[in-house]
C-alpha cells in the first residue's frame, strides 16, 4: 500500500469515532525535522505497530499523542478531540529505561496511580479505587507481587504491572513504548495475550516496536522514517520493499524480516 493510498480520508462523521487521527504532523528540533507531514488513523479495538529505525521519530510521535511535544504543524485528535481534553482515556506504558526504579513504591502503589487521572489533587483513592487496582493486578497475573518493590521484579513483570496500571485507569487508548525489549519468549507470549484481550474488549493500542519477528501480531502497521513510508493492514504493509524503504538497507534487521516473511508464505501454502 502506498503512502497516498494509506492517507485517503474517511467522511468527517467517521473521523470523529477514530481513537487516533493524525494529519500532516510535522515536528522539528532546533530547525532539524524529526517528523515530516505524518498522517494516519487508528480504529477502535485495533492494535497498531509503529515500526522504524532509531531516529525515525517513533518516540516523538508518542510524545505528541500524549501532548508532551507541541507539533510545528498538523492536527492530532484523540476520540475526535484535542489530547488535553481526553487525558483520563489515554494511558502510557513507558520503556523500562525511562522509569526511576529507585523510587520507593510497591507494585500495588504503581497500579493504584492509574486512578489518579480521575481524582482531584486533594482527593485520596477510595476503597473502590483500591479494589480496581487489585482487580487489575489479578487480570495480569501479578496479584501475588502487590507488596513487592517495583524494582524487585523482572522486566516482563514490570511491563505487566504498567499494563495493570492502564487497566486500573480505565483507559480506552494505550500507548506502549517498546514493551518487548529484553523479555523472553514466554513473557512475550503473555504480553501479547494481554494486548489481544484488551483489543477484544474494545481498547485501542498503539505500540512502538523494534522486533520485526512479531509483525504478524499487529492488526495494522505504520512504517515510519521521519515520514510515513507505508501505513495500513499488516498483510499489505509488511513487504520486503516497504521494509527496505523504511530501514534504508540495514541488513541485519531486514534479513530477519525476510526470514519472517518466508515462514509466513510457507505456513500459508501448507
Amino acid at each position: 500500500m502506498t503512502t497516498q493510498d494509506a492517507q485517503l480520508q474517511a467522511p468527517p462523521a467517521q473521523q470523529q469515532a477514530w481513537p487516533v487521527r493524525v494529519e500532516g504532523l510535522t515536528v522539528a528540533y532546533q530547525a532539524k525535522p524529526v517528523l515530516r507531514s505524518v498522517s494516519f488513523h487508528v480504529q477502535a479495538g485495533q492494535v497498531l505497530g509503529i515500526i522504524g529505525p532509531n531516529g525515525a521519530g517513533k518516540s516523538t510521535l508518542l510524545k505528541c499523542l500524549l501532548g508532551l511535544v507541541r507539533p510545528d504543524m498538523g492536527v492530532i485528535e484523540l476520540f475526535g478531540r484535542p489530547a488535553d481534553q481526553v487525558r483520563p482515556r489515554v494511558a502510557y506504558v513507558p520503556q523500562t529505561e525511562a522509569v526511576d526504579w529507585d523510587f520507593p513504591v510497591t507494585v500495588f502503589d504503581v497500579v493504584l496511580m492509574g486512578r489518579m487521572a480521575h481524582l482531584a489533587w486533594w482527593q485520596r483513592p477510595s476503597r473502590a479505587d483500591r479494589h480496581a487496582a487489585a482487580e487489575a493486578l489479578e487480570r495480569v497475573g501479578m496479584q501475588d507481587f502487590s507488596r513487592r518493590h517495583i524494582r524487585q521484579l523482572s522486566g516482563g513483570q514490570q511491563r505487566r504491572v504498567f499494563l495493570a496500571r492502564a487497566l486500573c485507569q480505565g483507559a480506552d487508548l494505550l500507548l506502549l513504548d517498546e514493551p518487548l525489549t529484553g523479555v523472553d519468549a514466554a513473557t512475550e507470549e503473555t504480553l501479547f495475550a494481554l494486548i489481544a484481550q484488551m483489543a477484544r474488549e474494545g481498547r485501542t493500542l498503539v505500540i512502538v516496536n523494534h522486533d520485526l519477528s512479531v509483525l504478524d501480531r499487529f492488526d495494522a502497521l505504520l512504517l515510519l522514517n521521519q515520514r510515513v513510508v507505508a501505513f495500513g493492514p499488516t498483510s499489505q504493509v509488511a513487504t520486503q520493499e516497504n521494509l527496505r524503504a523504511t530501514y534504508g538497507g540495514r541488513l541485519a534487521l531486514l534479513d530477519q524480516a525476510d526470514e519472517l516473511l518466508r515462514r509466513q508464505r510457507i505456513d500459508a501454502d501448507a
